[in-house]
């Protein structure tokens, strides 16, 4: 049987989710699916959420890859996006990939900020997800914003400002109010099945402590360390896709 790869939107409660959907060179009837989650500032074309599609594809898995809210095609105005938003955002991109006709089980994965999102996602999806692959999972962020940080922006959470500011970007204080009592533990708990989190040990934007953390919390977790690669993996990329690879085709 036959598949085009296509790229299309979500309706998300009136914000279209930009999205892209690929099939393995082998196709059948039915088909297990990974769903693709980018980070903060993040889009479905960086070089590390394509090979990791690509490396999904390559043993038999269909990709769904999708942007939240704010950020690539999607809809939303990046300053007004949060956490919370993503996290039933990317609840709604597994329903869909859930009634696809082809598929017959959902994965998911997310890097960064797309990765805490995943975490999130899992745990209130946990009777859809068979699988679950934080990349650099961002669990620095609630973390932070409880001690007053925000993407080297320090606050008192007390008195926070209407707007946090860098020369790229502004986000609205929503993105630290929500972070701050994401449901990080109840989440974690919920999800009982394999968890892989693969992070680099040199990561600058996400300290390596919080993934091995992470992996320990799970009560199937597993941890690969990316021996001196950064947070977007750009030395050892490979080493990401081979244990991408390895976890995926063990769960068939």
């Amino acid at each position: 049987m036959a598949y085009e790869n296509k790229e299309f939107y979500i309706d998300c409660d009136g914000i279209d989710i930009h999205a892209k959907l690929d099939f393995p060179n082998e196709t059948k009837e039915k088909m297990p699916i990974l769903v693709v989650i980018p980070g903060f500032t993040g889009h479905i074309e960086e070089d590390h959420i394509i090979a990791v599609a690509k490396a999904a594809n390559e043993v038999g898995f269909v990709t769904l890859r999708a942007e939240m809210y704010g950020h690539g095609k999607s809809g939303g105005e990046f300053k007004y996006h949060n956490v919370l938003l993503w996290m039933m955002e990317a609840a709604r991109v597994i329903r869909y990939a859930r009634n696809l006709d082809f598929v017959s089980d959902v994965y998911l994965t997310g890097h960064s900020q797309g990765g805490l999102t995943a975490v999130l996602a899992a745990g209130i999806m946990a009777d859809v997800i068979k699988a679950l692959i934080p990349l650099s999972p961002a669990m620095n962020i609630p973390f932070d914003a409880r001690r007053g940080s925000m993407l080297g922006n320090v606050f008192n959470n007390e008195d926070l400002p209407d707007e946090v500011s860098c020369p790229d970007w502004t986000l609205s204080s929503d993105y630290t109010r929500v972070a701050r009592v994401l449901p990080i533990r109840e989440c974690i708990e919920m999800f009982k099945k394999p968890v892989l989190v693969i992070h680099g040990t040199e990561d600058e934007a996400v300290p390596y402590e919080f993934g091995v953390e992470l992996s320990k919390q799970y009560e199937n977790g597993k941890l690969v360390s990316i021996e001196g690669d950064d947070h977007c993996y750009d030395y050892h990329l490979d080493e990401v896709t081979k244990a991408l690879k390895e976890f995926l085709t063990s769960q068939l």
